[in-house]
């Protein structure tokens, strides 16, 4: 993932081919060593291909996939339980608030209720 990073990274900058030296040293100034295989078969994977338009169909496919998996769970929990019983609603209880009370104390900036000054 380094290494296709730096890549991304040299050619936002203005670098339109990408060596395997020019990520090395990319990665080299933040102290991080480029491992040779994977730079290797990265370079060999994006040779002869357009960055812009493998990020645009990596785009789609997210979005088809993540509608996919919300239509899925949207199903899911809407329709009947595998059995054809409906689905159990829980029942809210209704919410509580505290009151932290200072009776005689100080609030948070010394103001009133405290008594005391710093």
């Amino acid at each position: 993932m380094r290494h296709l990073a730096a890549y991304l990274l040299l050619k936002v900058g203005g670098n339109e081919n990408p060596t395997a030296e020019d990520i090395k040293n990319l990665l080299g100034l933040v102290g991080v060593d480029g491992e040779e295989e994977r730079l290797t078969q990265l370079l060999a994977d994006l040779e002869g291909k357009d960055v812009a338009e493998l990020i645009a169909s990596g785009q789609e496919r997210l979005v088809k996939a993540g509608g996919a998996a919300v239509a899925a769970g949207a199903a899911a929990s809407a329709g009947p339980a595998a059995d054809g019983t409906a689905p159990e609603k829980k029942e809210e209880k209704p919410k509580v608030e505290e009151v932290d009370a200072l009776d005689g104390g100080m609030d948070m900036f010394g103001g009133s209720g405290g008594g005391g000054d710093y």
